[in-house]
């Protein structure tokens, strides 16, 4: 019988077993997220991230699982790791000998540059971790009441220490459950970080929804409009331009090789969740500033930059657009992908091998990227769109329902994989046996 469904989970006891890790695993995050930094009014805290929810920290918050807002040993989250690794794919670009080591060393030269990543890890994680330490210092809650109850060197280097122990921790983690659990365990990481705040949001809708604030009219609206929303995703996530090609017959030895056709598919968002990572982050910045200065002039450029204004927006858009198509030219290398076709013998139908090939799929991917950054650019503004019209949180929208669509896509397919994989190799199996009799 094949083994297609979810009620052949119970089958596999392999299976059973990595979901089982995976799940484990993420609960201890779950756990270590309500675990606090001493020397910490958590009240306090509480009430001063409610007013800087539009900043750089309600970003950081997001993404931490609200670890950022309780401050506890995993306030950072899993970001430094993330920012290490968006360095050093940078600096690849750059640097000709990380490029040697990433191409041409193989699993020694990979093995050296997650090891340079978890240093920029700890690096930066100690930055910030001292950044954070300073900062709360100085914060205090609307009603006045000081963040931190102690303040000098002590709660400092008790805050880094906690904090850099605590990602470097997270990260450990995420390795663990890449290779003892399903899919990739970095991602899972802040899957689970960001699906943990959708049950207070939902609430919050409720509450809007009993005090009259919000209509079951609108509601309803909004509940038709996040599932359009997710299946436009899914489609749109699923889609590829693939170029056909065909490789020419050889001889080696006696035996033809060659022959076959086949394709090269180019996602529509080849850049993932990336550009509007890096659009936030840099549009939200002078809005952290202006919530920690009292400069006149920082206050207008913050509230010029606030998420509410057009101006934003058009801005928004405009970076994750130049975003894509830079984040693209770093991970995808159109000369690359030519000269292995043509050591291949395969070629384009109508298009000469090497520069040409190169033009065309540079051609066909600026192409795709424009109508994926337009995409990635709806998702992300939509949020605001529905904030503005009906003064309501519209908690599904923009880069945390990027990240938790394709997470979850992902999962799914490697559970798919693995099925598939297992009755493939039972199938051998009864081959084998059945030749042997």
């Amino acid at each position: 019988m094949a083994l297609t469904g979810v009620e052949n989970l119970a089958r596999l006891p392999e299976l059973k077993k990595k979901l089982l890790w995976t799940f484990v695993l993420v609960a201890v995050y779950r756990i270590g997220v309500h675990v606090p930094v001493p020397g910490v009014d958590s009240a306090a805290l509480a009430d001063f991230f409610e007013s800087a929810k539009n900043t750089l920290f309600g970003l950081f918050d997001m993404f931490s699982g609200g670890g950022l807002r309780n401050l506890s040993i995993f306030a950072l989250g899993i970001m430094p790791y993330i920012s290490a690794s968006i360095i050093i794919q940078l600096l690849t670009v750059v640097s000709p000998e990380l490029a040697k080591m990433q191409k041409e060393d193989g699993a020694a030269g990979r093995k050296k540059i997650t090891q340079y990543t978890r240093y920029g890890t700890v690096l930066i994680t100690i930055i910030q971790g001292f950044g954070i330490a300073v900062g709360l210092e100085s914060m205090a809650s609307p009603t006045g009441a000081p963040v931190v109850l102690a303040a000098g060197w002590s709660f400092r280097l008790m805050t880094i220490l906690t904090l850099t122990a605590g990602t470097v921790f997270l990260m450990w983690l995420g390795e663990q459950m890449t290779e003892k659990g399903i899919g990739n365990g970095i991602s899972m990481i802040i899957y689970a970080g960001i699906v943990a705040g959708l049950p207070r949001a939902v609430l919050s809708t409720l509450d809007l929804l009993k005090a009259g604030e919000l209509s079951l009219f609108v509601l309803v609206l909004i509940v038709a409009l996040m599932v359009a929303v997710l299946a436009a995703i899914v489609f749109m996530e699923r889609g590829q331009r693939r170029i056909p090609i065909q490789y020419a017959k050889r001889m080696v030895g006696r035996k033809m090789y060659g022959g076959q056709t086949t394709h090269l598919p180019l996602r529509v968002n080849t850049a993932g969740v990336i550009p509007p990572i890096f659009a936030s982050s840099i549009l939200l910045f002078p809005a952290t500033l202006g919530e920690f200065s009292s400069v006149p002039l920082l206050k207008q450029i913050a509230a010029f930059f606030s998420p509410q204004t057009v101006t934003y927006n058009v801005i928004f858009v405009t970076l994750i657009v130049f975003f894509c198509y830079f984040y693209t030219a770093i991970i995808f290398d159109p000369a690359d992908i030519a000269e292995n076709i043509r050591k291949q013998g395969g070629f384009i139908p109508g298009i000469r091998p090497g520069a040409k090939t190169k033009e065309y799929i540079d051609k066909v991917l600026a192409r795709i990227t424009l109508w994926g950054s337009m995409y990635i650019s709806v998702v992300c503004v939509l949020p605001m769109v529905m904030i503005q019209q009906f003064n309501v949180p519209f908690y599904f929208g923009g880069t945390s329902l990027l990240i938790v669509v394709g997470v979850a896509m992902d999962f799914m397919s490697q559970i798919e994989s693995y099925l598939i994989s297992r009755q493939y190799e039972g199938l051998m199996q009864k081959g084998r046996l059945k030749g042997r009799q």
